[in-house]
């Protein structure tokens, strides 16, 4: 499950509350004064609305005459201050008892559910022959004893920290998973939580999370050099936000992404994504062309042959969508040698102490969506393995300026060879799988796994060795697919570059005497024409 950092998340929270409580004590006096004061005007309010017109006058006369007297009496204005302040603190001391009454604790309901939670939880924890008098979990135990802390939404248990003994294997995965699963099962299905555990303290936090935003389509975002955006997250795992557009709305909403940096200075220069069928792997690597198209070249190898990219062929910056097996070989060979060159051109320039050529520095994608398919009619027709052509460019890409993302399929997992796993530090998981087959995926196991019925794109993300983020791929559909949401089709139709056009043909000129035809270089392997 989710590995957050929940020793440093737990003191947080602890400095915070303790903060609140002390400022809360000293400025009590205030806060009491101030209900009072509210509460009096809400009554001066009312009996002001309720007082006829002609009786307005001769009050405001009485109060006004009231008021002269006290003025003119001896110690007149202090014993009327001291008694509006002592109204008022009345009046703030009554209010503030009649919340606190109502906040005693939790109900009937809300009881009963921790106490099932309780005794659903003793199995786990429970030590057959505990010496100890009252053990903290126990067959004939109450839930007081355990649950620290707790919190309801909507009837169900939101928020709960409980403590569990310290005799529990919480530094091995499967009884963390197991009692991840009877907690996300006990507090209501349908929801996706986070679990952090303080091995130090013994201490297990569990919360209900909001479902990730799904109305966002492919559109220009707000990234840095360098950055690409692989979907949305929660607002507390990113310390940043940029402005997106929803489907159907004119303003725009700031939502946190999680962004994938590339580059020389980068650690996880290449990507890897896994899915279900279905849940949105072909859409990332549309959404990923639709960013690199805006300053570098894309060529890509379609080895399911579905036609899932046919809309990028002979555009601008597309050097060409391969969906053949002779297309594809010739398409990833030509990448090896372009990365080969770039790597010579960049070590000549630095020799010379120059800067690095134009067509060196502009960045080169190459995304390859079902290379298992591709690998498995090269066996059949006694060709080159197509991943294998990948490991030149997977090696040396990150000095090339070469980017290397691949998509494939749980069924076909295993036929990814050892160089794309090596190298591909970005992880993306889609679709509703078990925990241990995503930690399968991402190198650590994310917190309980998404609902049934989750909408395409959604998942995790690990980059590198950081933390597991939820993952929401924004929607990006063929344009050819008339299944999809229009809207999203035409978000995505505006984002595709130029389409590349001929030259019209004209009549060859005739050569003068003297000169010779001089051949014109053909272009690369799998470059559109």
């Amino acid at each position: 499950m989710g590995r957050w950092p929940m020793p440093s998340r737990w003191n947080a929270r602890k400095a915070a509350r303790a903060g609140t409580e002390t400022l809360l004590d000293v400025l009590h006096p205030l806060l009491v004064l101030g209900k009072g004061a509210r509460c009096l005007a809400g009554r001066g309010m009312a009996w002001w609305t309720r007082t006829p017109r002609e009786r307005r006058g001769p009050t405001l006369f009485a109060v006004g005459a009231c008021g002269v007297l006290l003025w003119l009496l001896p110690y007149g204005p202090p014993l009327a201050v001291l008694g509006t302040l002592g109204v008022t603190a009345w009046y703030g001391r009554q209010h503030t008892a009649g919340r606190l009454a109502l906040r005693t604790g939790p109900t009937e309901v809300e009881r009963a559910r921790l106490q099932a939670l309780y005794e659903a939880l003793v199995p786990c924890f429970a030590l057959d022959g505990d010496p100890r008098p009252e053990p903290l979990y126990a067959y004939d135990g109450r839930w007081e004893r355990a649950f620290e802390e707790f919190g309801f939404r909507d009837g169900r248990i939101s928020e709960l920290l409980l403590r569990y003994p310290a005799s529990f294997r919480d530094g091995e995965l499967a009884e963390r998973l197991r009692v991840e699963q009877l907690l996300a099962a006990k507090t209501g299905r349908g929801r996706e939580y986070r679990f952090c555990w303080d091995e130090e303290c013994n201490l297990l936090e569990m919360t209900a999370l909001e479902p990730l935003p799904t109305g966002i389509h492919a559109q220009p975002f707000l990234t840095g050099p360098g950055e690409t955006l692989l979907g949305f997250t929660d607002g507390c795992e990113v310390h940043r936000t940029v402005p997106v557009r929803f489907t159907g709305e004119a303003a725009s909403r700031d939502v946190p992404p999680v962004m994938w940096r590339t580059g020389s200075r980068s650690t996880e220069h290449h990507l890897l994504a896994v899915g279900t069928p279905g849940s949105g792997t072909s859409s990332l690597l549309r959404s990923l062309a639709l960013q690199a198209l805006c300053h570098g070249e894309v060529l890509i190898v379609d080895g399911d042959g579905g036609g899932e990219f046919a809309s990028f062929a002979a555009r601008c910056g597309v050097l060409g969508v391969e969906s053949t097996l002779p297309g594809a070989l010739a398409a990833l060979e030509w990448a090896a040698r372009e990365t080969e060159r770039r790597l010579l051109e960049a070590s000549r320039a630095r020799q010379r102490g120059e800067g690095l050529p134009d067509d060196v520095r502009r960045p080169l994608w190459v995304l390859v969506d079902r290379p298992a398919a591709l690998s498995c009619l090269a066996r059949a027709e006694g060709c080159a393995d197509p991943q294998e052509l990948l490991r030149f460019p997977l090696r040396h890409g990150r000095a090339a300026g070469v980017t290397v993302a691949v998509a494939e399929q749980f069924d076909g997992a295993g036929e990814l060879a050892e160089a794309v796993l090596a190298h591909t530090r970005a992880r993306v998981v889609l679709g509703a799988v078990p925990p241990e087959q995503a930690g399968a995926v991402l190198g650590e196991a994310p917190q309980t796994g998404p609902a049934p019925g989750v909408p395409p794109g959604r998942g995790f993300a690990r980059l590198g060795d950081g933390p597991v983020l939820r993952l929401q791929v924004p929607a990006t559909p063929d344009p050819l697919d008339e299944t999809a949401g229009e809207a999203e089709r035409s978000a995505v139709r505006e984002l595709l570059p130029e389409p590349v056009r001929a030259p019209a043909h004209a009549p060859a000129p005739t050569p003068s005497p003297g000169t010779a035809d001089v051949p014109v270089p053909a272009p690369p392997a799998g470059q559109a024409t």
